[in-house]
């Protein structure tokens, strides 16, 4: 599975480790991803794979959560 947001396509980066002697080696940035039940239409829901800046930015509804009766 990618590890890239269904939503916005933010997926990994890459660069470089420096230290302080200034050697330089390889490495990614990650998005952080996180699987979501999201709604795709009303009374239509999907697990999606969606970056935490689309959660948090509202570009995901999440379906309401079930009440328990008692």
């Amino acid at each position: 599975m990618a590890k890239k947001c269904e939503i916005c396509g933010k997926g990994p980066v890459t660069g470089n480790n420096v230290s302080h002697a200034h050697n330089k080696s390889r490495r990614r940035w990650l998005p952080n991803l996180q699987n979501v039940k999201v709604v795709v239409s009303p009374g239509n829901n999907k697990k999606m794979r969606v970056c935490t800046t689309c959660i948090r930015s509202g570009a995901v509804v999440k379906p309401a959560a079930r009440t328990t009766q008692a």
